[in-house]
């Protein structure tokens, strides 16, 4: 005989008695097995047995909590000293103490569905009695949902999930969603770190080139206001923007998030603090913004969807000051630590989380990578090396929310070199591949899944790109369509540290 335990909420009957497999009740043609208790029916088979004497109570697919809350009014004290107080009553508690009256919801898919308008109270106290003598009957209330998880919650309405700061991040586990109050963006924790969600309204992939240093004066060359602009994801050459204003120069850094743009420090032919910003997604002329904490050129750029930072620079002398500002917003930069050694020119990466910054002049060449976490403030920690020493390289964000990518410089010669580094992990990078030509000081931007690498140095007006998931050569983009340029600013509204999930 072959006998299926009975399981949860059975309360099914069975219709004549036991009956024999093969057949389903009123029937010996279709095979199956009918349980009815008036609102759900399962059909199943078993194969081996001669007779079938019990069955396994089936549990719902779903379980709704529709319990209405209720006010109720209390009172505190007595005679003509008493205070009134009003307590939620009636709600649903899952696993809580009230009184005996928990609740256990049984469910085949583990889905427990809230109605709109209804409170669920979930809760795991250890209860221990205290009296005259002591503690006694000390026992524990779990929620639970069959075999102890809650594994799917359905609901209709809204929903609204934990939130807390930043340094709120006590517990998690991998999966974990909040929103982040400091932030002001949902987030969630991917078992390594923080990853913030973003949405891609307005992101149109754009790259823009901001002022820099006019090579068709060559050996002359002047600083020009030009804004031009790409598209990353096709292929072309640069379009008209806008201008900077004259106090922009060269040397500058840029960073961008999904609507601004910003370009800051330089020299002009003196270095300054300037910083400006525009639009990306229309076209125009900057606008000031405020400035850095220090005069400096050749600091570099990079940002989240929130925070812009500027790190390194020269003033004279090398220097390993980072600012950041918050992007949206107007007004000077604020100071946020160090880096772990004086660079300029530095390339960068950027995820949601991390910024990462690498090789420079200190005072020659150098292979360090350092990174911080963008949403707070502190020193540089040391990430790795680059696979060769080098300065000057294109020193703009070109990376995806996972990988980083740095290209280009001098030791002493101008180098093609393309190396690549994983932004959440720490180490070495390694080899990517080659440009079509060597660069300095050129411009990069990217968007999740494509960098570009325009201008340079030596007197460079064409353009590379290359996919950043794989590992290849570059290719060629277009070219920078009239005053050949390097040493500008230049930022894009969908690169890795705006995320895109």
């Amino acid at each position: 005989m072959a006998s299926i335990r009975i399981g949860f909420s059975s309360d099914f009957v069975l219709k004549n008695g036991v009956v024999g497999l093969g057949t389903t009740v009123g029937s010996t043609t279709d095979g199956k097995l009918e349980l009815d208790n008036g609102a759900l029916r399962a059909n199943f088979s078993v194969s081996g047995v001669a007779t079938l004497t019990a069955y396994g109570g089936f549990v719902a697919q779903k379980q709704h909590i529709n319990k209405p809350a209720a006010i109720g009014f209390g009172t505190v004290g007595v005679g003509t000293h008493q205070q009134y107080y009003e307590t939620t009553t009636e709600f649903t508690d899952l696993g809580g103490v009230h009184h005996g009256d928990d609740q256990r919801f049984n469910t085949l898919s583990e889905d427990l569905v809230i109605d709109d308008g209804q409170i669920l109270n979930i809760t795991n106290t250890d209860m221990v009695g205290v009296t005259t003598i002591g503690e006694q009957d000390p026992h524990s209330h779990s929620s639970y949902v069959c075999a102890g998880s809650l594994e799917q919650v359905s609901v209709t309405g809204h929903f609204s999930v934990p939130n807390g700061g930043i340094n709120d991040r006590e517990s998690f586990i991998e999966g974990t969603v909040r929103f982040n109050d400091d932030l002001a963006t949902l987030e969630f924790f991917n078992g390594i770190e923080w990853k913030q969600f973003t949405y891609n309204q307005g992101q149109s992939g754009r790259g823009v080139f901001m002022g820099g240093f006019d090579l068709s004066l060559n050996p002359n060359p002047a600083f020009t206001t030009q804004i031009s602009y790409i598209n990353i994801s096709s292929l072309g050459n640069t379009q008209g923007f806008g201008d900077v204003t004259p106090n922009v120069g060269g040397g500058n850094a840029g960073l961008g998030n999904a609507t601004r743009g910003l370009v800051g420090g330089g020299f002009a032919p003196s270095y300054h603090d300037v910083i400006e910003y525009i639009t990306i997604a229309s076209e125009g002329d900057s606008i000031d913004f405020g400035n850095l904490t220090d005069a400096r050129r050749y600091a570099s750029g990079a940002s989240s969807s929130t925070r812009g930072v500027f790190a390194g620079g020269y003033s004279p002398g090398v220097v390993n000051v980072i600012d950041y500002v918050e992007i949206t917003t107007v007004g000077n930069a604020l100071d946020f630590g160090d880096l772990s050694e004086q660079g300029e020119a530095l390339g960068t990466a950027t995820s949601p989380t991390r910024a990462c910054f690498a090789g420079g002049r200190h005072p020659q060449t150098d292979e360090f990578i350092d990174y911080i976490t963008m949403a707070s403030t502190g020193d540089a920690i040391d990430f790795g090396d680059l696979s060769q020493a080098r300065q000057n390289m294109c020193y703009h964000t070109s990376s995806s929310s996972t990988r980083g990518i740095f290209v280009g410089g001098i030791i002493p010669a101008t180098v093609d070199t393309i190396d690549y580094i994983t932004i959440a992990s720490v180490g070495n990078a390694t080899d990517f591949g080659n440009l079509t030509e060597g660069r300095r000081l050129g411009f990069n931007v990217s968007t999740q899944t494509r960098a570009v690498f325009a201008g340079g140095y030596n007197n460079v007006q064409s353009m590379d790109y290359i996919t950043i998931a794989s590992a290849a050569n570059a290719v060629d983009f277009g070219e920078m369509v009239g005053k050949r340029r390097y040493s500008g600013g230049a930022c894009s509204d969908s690169h890795g540290g705006l995320g895109g999930f």
